[in-house]
């Protein structure tokens, strides 16, 4: 990087914000395919916004945005993009979706969108210690939530009983790993979140005629996320 001359370090790295902020495009879209309730389509573009956001930070890195491009504040624009796609999304499509009772639909969504707000501001909501880098409480995945309350086709009251148990888990003090950031069986991790990757693809190609063992499967890489993120450190050296 270096090595290259300074108008293009400054336009790869400008790049990288540029590339951040389609996140917010990718969520508009995904709002209109939910409002006309095409489901597979809106699945395309929020796992679109889902790539843009593991990436967008390892790009940053390599292109050295906070020295080439300090104009404009990368985390800043990363948070306001995820609160989007991440809680705003969702908290439509578990609406339009019925995904649980009708009467508790609006609750729900309020609920997720003053929770997930409270996550997203607290000022150690994202810790680093020693280069370990940690989402405090459920770092709000409501977008892969609702996803799999569609495909798989859960019943609304357990659906609802999930989203109580996760918005009270946004004040549970966890640490959450952060996948592409974690030094702790790092290429592990890496392998099996490729492999989560292409499960989720294949299903969103196949649906709604998927063979529902590939999304079963898939929730294995959940079960390892989270026991990655609650094994003690120490253990893990």
């Amino acid at each position: 990087m270096s090595k290259l001359p300074l108008w293009i370090r400054k336009t790869l790295a400008w790049s990288v914000h540029l590339f951040t902020a389609t996140g917010a495009v990718w969520g508009f879209l995904a709002m209109r395919a939910i409002y006309e309730h095409e489901w597979k389509v809106a699945i395309a573009y929020m796992a679109v916004a889902i790539f843009v956001d593991g990436f967008d930070g390892i790009l940053a890195r390599w292109f050295d945005v906070k020295t080439y491009a300090s104009g404009v504040d990368g985390a800043l624009m990363d948070n306001i993009i995820d609160y989007f796609t991440y809680v705003v999304v969702p908290a439509l499509f578990l609406i339009e979706a019925e995904l649980v009772p009708a009467a508790l639909a609006l609750p729900c969504a309020i609920s997720i969108l003053l929770t997930s707000a409270y996550q997203f501001s607290q000022v150690d909501a994202k810790t680093d210690e020693s280069n370990e880098f940690y989402f405090k409480g459920f770092p709000d995945f409501w977008n892969v939530l609702v996803v799999y309350m569609l495909v798989l086709e859960l019943n609304p009251v357990l659906n609802f009983v999930f989203f109580v148990i996760f918005n009270i888990l946004i004040f549970v003090p966890i640490k959450y790993i952060y996948p592409t950031r974690t030094t702790r069986l790092k290429k592990l991790t890496m392998g099996l979140s490729i492999v989560f990757g292409i499960l989720a693809v294949t299903g969103l190609i196949l649906y709604p005629d998927e063979p529902k063992w590939i999304w079963w499967a898939s929730l294995l890489y959940g079960v390892y996320y989270v026991a990655l993120s609650l094994w003690p450190k120490k253990r893990m050296a």
